[in-house]
């Protein structure tokens, strides 16, 4: 009677995520993070006001200049002992200017806040006129804005997926290479032997 041998076993590999799941996986979790983010983060409005710093008889455009530089670190100052940080105050190397910029969750509470503190900044300079030789005027008063300074929900749930894509594509270089899986074939049946 012909004698079987039992087929050989096969090794065959469990089954596992692919390679590049953490690319699609943070990329969506990134991009429902910064959805979020949008969604959830009240939007800020800001409005801007500029004050320009005018030299009188006594003095020349250098020391205008100088002053603007002054003036400009005593606004933010002046926002922070009205209790306001949301206030901040740039000028220019070139020109006697300074850019004072409120942010709020109201375009009128930001144009008003920006406004408060030019017109602070400007009767403050006016007292000491005699002693700096130099005048404050605010060239152009803020008005509220109509669009928000703050991103929008789908800017920062793009901005979000972006951060994850990326993070994903990071991880993906961390991981080792791995040999391919090892596929199922079909072996045949042995040949019967003949004894």
């Amino acid at each position: 009677m012909p004698r079987m041998t039992p087929p050989k076993r096969l090794r065959v590999r469990p089954k596992t995520l692919p390679l590049w799941w953490p690319l699609p996986t943070l990329a969506l979790a990134g991009l429902l993070a910064g959805g979020s983010y949008g969604l959830l983060t009240a939007a800020q409005y800001a409005a801007t006001s500029y004050v320009v710093v005018i030299p009188t008889e006594r003095s020349d455009p250098g020391t205008a200049l100088g002053f603007a530089q002054a003036y400009g670190r005593m606004a933010t100052q002046i926002a922070g002992r009205k209790g306001d940080p949301r206030v901040r105050a740039s000028t220019s190397p070139d020109a006697p200017m300074i850019e004072i910029t409120a942010t709020a969750a109201r375009p009128g509470a930001a144009a008003e806040l920006a406004n408060d503190v030019a017109r602070a900044l400007t009767g403050n300079s006016s007292r000491m006129q005699s002693g700096t030789g130099v005048r404050l005027l605010q060239l152009s008063p803020a008005t509220a804005p109509t669009v928000p300074a703050s991103l929008s929900a789908p800017l920062t749930a793009l901005v979000g997926g972006c951060a994850g894509g990326l993070l994903g594509g990071l991880v993906l270089l961390t991981f080792p290479r791995r040999p391919p899986a090892e596929l199922p074939v079909a072996v045949p049946a042995p040949a019967a032997e003949v004894v």
